[in-house]
């Protein structure tokens, strides 16, 4: 076991491996069976870990003869806790999945085969059940493995790197990443079920870089797992290759906008189009039902405020004429605007009607502005300008990384949405890369901590919001001409 835990350029294993299920996709939930009276026979898995797609061979003796069995895989399920714009933590729910029936023979043996599957890492029951009862189990360690792809490529590259069998335990549950020992970044698994992709650009001159996954229960990464209490811990050093090619440029900050966000709730009585907008977008709110030919006013709702004045700061929501609009003989009214310049995420929008408030909901996306300067020799000021980044706890941050070295984070609550970051560019005559990645603000959890560090799995696992990542490059030139 303790092997395993060496630092080695990857972890891969493909002898027996074949394309691995979901744990969900075995078969239906069963009950989280006991024992009764004890345990009954035994059960031995091989090998005893492997990483998922392994295929396993499950041998039970010691059964009652002649009788049949689930054979379950015994997990969890993972979900975010936010409410009221506050981050609350995680949690994981226990659950039980059968993966086949197999049937004791006359002597109290059987046999079978399964997959290992794709799931949260370490430590999982197997288990031989009847309803509720449980016979015997046996453990199975979930490896983890990771993949990096392109292994190769110029400055820019972006690179694809894969996990899977991250835990969902203590000390198993929360890994980074860094670059050339920079540290770049957290990956969580919480909603993915251990598994975690995401890419990050090749920095740096061309030759050999170093990727690391370490673990890290209080923010950075614990450098020597080995001496911890669970040494058997997994690390992994991953190596990309800078080639002296053109670099791959990232798009513009016009192509980087969401082309979808997921989890908008329903708008309302009234139709919005589009029913998200990144600032200054123009939208059209229409309704029925209003009298005709008398005009009417559409309200916009927001919130204002910040958390860290004295006192604790405080917050309070607001609303304004927006648009105003006459409607037609048919009773059909139509406003048209273009999105505010706010604090994004979701706003109310409601007009008085003679039998109460027609309401809807739209929600303003993050959006970027191009760099005012994006080259120039080591040292030059240059600005990232936001609009429409949000104000809870698991938006109103966008964290920096500057060559996949984390810098620091801006605040969108107190400028309503407008963050200006300031930045100098360093580093030697080439390209350098810019990533803003969403993450957790603030909250009640202690372990772990990843608070105010970016989230690398933003796209897959973001505890609140659907949010986008910016990306953006600054070529340093070489130095001024003597007199200049």
């Amino acid at each position: 076991m303790l092997a395993r835990t060496l630092l080695a350029l990857s972890l891969l294993f493909t002898s027996g491996a074949v394309a691995a299920p979901l744990a969900s996709a075995f078969g239906p939930q069963v009950p989280w069976a006991e024992p009764s009276a004890g345990y009954v026979g035994r059960l031995k898995v091989t090998p005893e870990h492997a990483p998922s797609g392994t295929l396993l061979t499950v041998t039970a003796e010691g059964l009652p003869a002649e009788q049949e069995f689930d054979l379950v895989w015994r997990t969890v399920t993972g979900s975010w806790k936010v409410a009221n714009a506050e981050y609350h933590g995680r949690e994981y729910t226990a659950i039980a999945y059968r993966i086949g029936k197999v049937k004791a023979d006359a002597a109290g043996r059987a046999t079978t085969t399964f997959t290992a599957p794709e799931d949260y890492g370490f430590n999982h029951d197997i288990v031989l059940q009847q309803g509720a009862r449980l016979f015997t189990q046996v453990g199975f360690n979930l490896d983890m493995t990771v993949k990096l792809s392109p292994e190769s490529g110029p400055p820019g590259t972006p690179i694809t790197v894969e996990v899977k069998g991250i835990g969902w335990r203590h000390l198993q549950n929360s890994y980074v990443l860094l670059y050339d020992n920079n540290f770049t970044g957290w990956m969580s698994t919480v909603t993915t079920g251990g598994s975690a992709t995401f890419t990050i650009p090749a920095t740096g001159k061309p030759g050999v870089h170093v990727l690391e996954l370490l673990h890290a229960d209080f923010t950075f990464a614990y450098r020597n797992m080995q001496q911890s209490p669970e040494p058997d811990r997994p690390r992994f050093a991953l190596q990309f290759r800078i080639t002296p090619d053109a670099a791959a440029l990232p798009p513009p900050p016009e192509r980087q906008v969401q082309e979808n966000v997921r989890g908008l709730p329903e708008p309302g009585d009234l139709v919005v189009l589009p029913r998200f907008s990144t600032v200054d977008q123009p939208v059209v709110v229409s309704g029925a039902g209003f009298e005709a030919g008398k005009s009417y006013q559409l309200h916009w709702t927001t919130v204002t405020g910040n958390r860290v004045a004295a006192g604790g700061g405080g917050w309070e929501e607001s609303s304004k004429v927006i648009a105003e609009g006459k409607a037609d003989p048919s009773g059909r009214l139509e406003f048209r605007f273009n999105t505010p310049d706010d604090l994004g995420g979701l706003h109310g929008l409601w007009v008085d009607a003679a039998a109460g408030k027609k309401t809807a909901v739209h929600w303003i996306a993050p959006s970027a502005l191009p760099l005012d300067v994006s080259r120039g020799p080591a040292g030059t000021p240059f600005k990232i300008h936001l609009k429409g980044v949000g104000w809870t706890e698991t938006a109103n941050i966008y964290t920096v990384v500057y060559d996949n070295n984390y810098i620091g984070y801006a605040c969108a609550f107190n400028s309503q949405g407008d963050v200006e970051i300031l930045l100098n560019a360093t580093g030697e005559p080439g390209w350098h890369f810019i990533d803003l990645y969403p993450a957790i603000y603030k909250g009640k959890e202690t372990r772990p901590l990843n608070f105010r560090i970016p989230q690398l799995t933003y796209a897959d696992d973001h505890p609140g919001e659907d949010l986008p990542r910016f990306r953006f490059a600054f070529e340093v030139t070489g130095p001024n001409p003597v007199g200049q």
